[in-house]
């Protein structure tokens, strides 16, 4: 009995692995089938998120490359956007924004010169005692005004002891004086008298210069803020200089122009019409392009322009602008800094 017991227990403990392992070999089965049916629903789902990632990437790709041209859109419109400024006309008024209408003009080709203003050499006096003297009174001192006949000193003569005056030739300025009260007169030049009514233009011309300039040609002459018309009266050759000069007599009554003073001339060589033309000082240049401020209402647009000829005022317009059309031709800087300024801190 105690044998068959312990028989029993050794084939029970002989099988109990046999039938774990039949147990796990049965469970891992039931798992893998188990597995198996979960894995295509699994690799299914798989795909599908694979797919929806995959179409998140696109859409956000088209999204971004819309943005971009949104972006590239915007910047183009912005870099199209008109320049203008917008002022009232109160405003316009109290910062002197002057406005002229396009028309045709007359444009006068022109050769420019330099030179400077002296003295009519006709219209100097140099003054002397008659007979020699001592010197009893003298009248006037150096930068007085003097009229023909005035009397400018008055001579004690040594042969005869009777007095004489010397007067004025001429009208004119005192521009040197060498009498004195005590001194005696004999030879010298005791007063040099000029009268700056009428002064000489001399311009010089270099030879590249003379072809293009004659006696008989018309000038216009600055001098200073003065603006004044002339014809050349003669041409003198120089010895001793590369140049010539062309002379130009002046009318100076009004005693406006001064001798020694530099100037600046154009000697006209040809005049045509244009059908429009804008005055040089109305262009500015925006964007590397030369144009003018046309006012629309209390806006000034900046309008680029199509320039041809010009002389020494005008400029002429072959495209951008019509006939009668407002421009600004006065103080149009102050336009271009307030759009500059504007841009400058639309970028900041």
């Amino acid at each position: 009995m105690k044998s068959h017991l312990t028989l029993a227990m050794f084939i029970a403990a002989w099988l109990m692995p046999m039938q774990v392992m039949a147990a796990n070999e049965q469970e891992h089965a039931h798992v893998h089938a188990k597995e198996q049916a979960v894995k295509p629903q699994s690799d299914a789902k798989k795909n599908e998120e694979h797919e929806k990632h995959g179409e998140n990437e696109e859409h956000e790709e088209h999204e971004e490359h819309n943005e971009h041209e949104g972006h590239d859109e915007n910047d183009e419109h912005e870099h199209n956007e008109t320049l203008s400024s917008r002022i009232s006309d109160d405003m316009a008024t109290a910062v002197n924004i002057v406005t002229d209408r396009a028309d045709s003009q007359l444009l006068r080709q022109h050769q420019v010169v330099y030179g400077k203003l002296s003295a009519d050499p006709n219209r100097i006096s140099h003054v002397n005692a008659r007979f020699p003297g001592l010197l009893t009174s003298v009248k006037f001192s150096l930068g007085d005004s003097v009229k023909a006949g005035d009397v400018l000193a008055v001579v004690e003569s040594n042969e005869s002891l009777n007095t004489y005056a010397i007067k004025a030739p001429i009208d004119g300025v005192v521009i040197q004086r060498s009498a004195n009260v005590g001194e005696v007169a004999q030879q010298q030049t005791l007063f040099n008298i000029a009268d700056f009514g009428s002064l000489w233009a001399d311009f010089r011309l270099y030879p590249s210069q003379q072809d293009a300039v004659a006696t008989g040609q018309n000038v216009v002459i600055m001098a200073a803020d003065t603006e004044i018309n002339g014809v050349i009266a003669h041409i003198i050759p120089s010895l001793t200089q590369p140049y010539q000069l062309a002379r130009v007599k002046l009318d100076n009554r009004d005693g406006k122009l001064s001798s020694g003073q530099l100037i600046e001339g154009a000697v006209i060589s040809g005049e045509f019409n244009v059908e429009l033309a804008v005055k040089k000082s109305a262009i500015q240049t925006l964007d590397n392009q030369s144009g003018v401020f046309v006012k629309n209402n209390s806006e000034y647009v900046f309008t680029p322009l199509q320039l041809g000829r010009s002389d020494m005022d005008y400029v002429e317009v072959i495209a951008g602008l019509k006939p009668g059309q407002l421009y600004v031709t006065t103080n149009s800087y102050l336009l271009k800094a307030d759009i500059e300024k504007s841009e400058a801190e639309h970028d900041h």
